[in-house]
């Protein structure tokens, strides 16, 4: 019989179209990487659909972990730190076989060393590599991984319990250069740096804290938007911890009065990230805050953010369009950037010149010029657009539009006939357009140049393993001033389990706002006509606001009145 490839397979069981698996094709002939590895990277397929693919390339079995329930008992039989190394999870006892998920099934070394290790035969079935490191992550737990790194330290007990005490100590203010630099290149500070960064990946974490106290050193991960406690360290860990991350991210160990920003590249589990780090020196000592930039999360497609069939179909037309000004608004942390970069992979092209100003530059995309902020060499927002409009752009994007400078030559480049994007910080999409007359830009170049603007916030989603339905307080249908029979409807939250830590959500989607500059908001425009008549002539235009975007997620069960409250009608 003869064998499939894996693009035969892709075009048999994915909706993948025929130019992007061209796209993937030859990003292949360029990284000499697999196939299906490409479409992942690509955001083209997930990891479970990669481990599906190829199962059915090499004939075997595909599980899906996240159905299947976890026999820790099988798991003792081979110890984590194997299981890590190979990505295996044992699953199943076959009579005398053991049957274990592997993400590379063909890794016939590591099927010996199990058998050998486990005294049994192995029969292997491939499982998304991303499944198995989660199972492994829950098997152990965080506190007790870092027990034993501050066993080795010398600070405590093998009791994970005792990972809260701390005493106090000797302030990193009062060690020697020399003191900290033998500290933090220990193993065991080494290891438990690493393991707050490896616990932040496998926990899906957006940003790590880690805070010093007057009696010990907090560190916290940004899941979904919220913060939450992860685990405590003594407070002699602090100088050679902090010291550890300071000298990965290239800055100075020696300076702890003034505020330092760094970058840490990393490869972790066959992923690439970056680490924006930055300190801020406190009573306590330095916290140090960690942003992660997962460099594949830049391959989101439009399709996937949560944009609603009907604000799609505008939004596309829109950033299909020759020239204008098109602006993404929320406040920080809302998506904004995540839905920029996914405009411009789906408008890049090798027909296109694509220039980008940011700050930072966050992702790295194949094809653009991307040029970062850098004041000491002059370089701002506004000087780059200007030498932007001299190297031939077809599309511009601005990362912010913070001064009138900037959104001044923003609409002398829309208005020469290019494409802009850009972000403001404003609630809603009608305000928007009063902000930038706001920064003295002259209202009839606001109406000429700005042709759409798309406001959004991000909104926690239901955990899909324990999702149930409920009936919500009475106070959230006060607040929602809802008035319909809700006797039709049902309502779901998470009931919290493992796979969400217990918090009744798993990951986030964005709510929207679609903002259509027609001609008689341009009227509006041109006369001053304050924020709430633009807001009432874009409603009779069609306009879909976030609180009714919002509701009918709650309505579809993809998320909770209390997130929707908590995100969209706060304040």
């Amino acid at each position: 019989m003869e064998t499939r490839t894996v693009a035969d397979i892709v075009r048999e069981v994915t909706d993948i179209g025929d130019d992007q698996l061209k796209q993937a094709l030859d990003v292949q002939r360029e990284t000499r990487e697999p196939l299906a590895q490409v479409l992942v990277n690509m955001g083209l397929i997930s990891d479970k659909e990669k481990a599906r693919i190829l199962g059915r390339q090499w004939g075997i079995p595909f599980v899906d972990l996240a159905e299947k329930e976890t026999d820790r008992d099988l798991l003792k039989l081979i110890p984590k730190h194997l299981l890590q190394r190979w990505k295996a999870v044992p699953i199943d006892r076959n009579g005398p076989r053991l049957v274990v998920a592997m993400a590379n099934p063909l890794d016939v070394y590591a099927i010996d060393q199990m058998r050998l290790v486990a005294g049994m035969d192995i029969e292997s079935v491939i499982a998304a590599a991303e499944d198995i490191n989660n199972i492994l992550g829950q098997s152990m737990s965080a506190r007790e991984e870092l027990a034993g790194a501050l066993q080795d330290m010398g600070e405590l007990s093998a009791d994970p319990d005792d990972i809260e005490l701390a005493e106090k100590t000797k302030d990193d203010e009062d060690m020697s250069i020399d003191q900290l630099r033998e500290m933090m290149e220990d193993a065991p500070v080494v290891r438990l740096a690493n393991l707050i960064i490896h616990q932040a990946l496998q926990d899906k974490a957006s940003d790590i804290h880690i805070q010093p106290e007057a009696t010990r050193v907090r560190v916290r991960y940004r899941i979904d938007g919220v913060l939450h406690d992860t685990m405590t360290v003594p407070k002699k860990a602090q100088a050679p911890l902090i010291s550890r991350i300071k000298v990965m991210a290239d800055l100075d160990i020696a300076e702890k009065r003034a505020p330092q920003d760094g970058r840490i590249s990393l490869r972790v589990g066959g992923g690439e990230y970056d680490f924006r780090v930055s300190t801020n020196p406190g009573v306590n000592g330095e916290k140090v805050v960690m942003r992660i930039l997962d460099k594949r999360g830049v391959q989101v497609r439009l399709d996937q953010l949560g944009i609603p069939a009907v604000i799609m179909d505008d939004y596309e037309g829109l950033i299909n369009r020759s020239y204008g000004i098109i602006t993404v608004t929320g406040p920080t942390g809302s998506g904004k950037s995540t839905t920029l970069y996914s405009v411009l992979n789906t408008l890049n092209s090798p027909e296109k010149n694509i220039l980008t100003i940011e700050d930072p530059v966050e992702y790295q995309l194949p094809g653009l010029t991307q040029t970062q902020v850098n004041q000491r060499a002059g370089v701002t927002f506004a000087s780059a657009l200007r030498t932007f409009l001299r190297q031939d752009p077809d599309i511009i994007l601005v990362g912010e539009i913070r001064d009138a400078d900037t959104a001044l030559i923003a609409t002398e480049a829309a208005l020469t006939g290019h494409i802009v994007f850009s972000t403001l910080h404003t609630n809603d999409a009608p305000t928007a357009v009063a902000r930038l007359i706001e920064m003295g830009i002259e209202p009839f170049l606001v109406a000429s140049s700005v042709i759409g603007v798309l406001a959004q916030r991000l909104v926690r989603v239901i955990c899909p393993e324990c999702k149930e339905a409920y009936t919500p307080p009475v106070e959230a249908f006060r607040r929602l001033n809802l008035a319909m029979d809700l006797d039709s409807v049902t309502f779901y939250r998470g009931r919290g389990c493992d796979r969400c830590r217990h918090t009744g959500y798993r990951g986030r989607t964005g709510i929207f706002e679609l903002m259509l500059v027609s001609d008689h908001l341009r009227e509006l425009i041109l006369r001053k006509a304050p924020t709430h008549e633009l807001r009432q002539a874009a409603l009779e235009s069609g306009m879909i606001t976030l609180k009714q975007d919002a509701m009918q997620k709650i309505l579809e069960g993809v998320t909770t009145m209390e997130e929707a409250l908590r995100v969209v009608y706060a304040g």
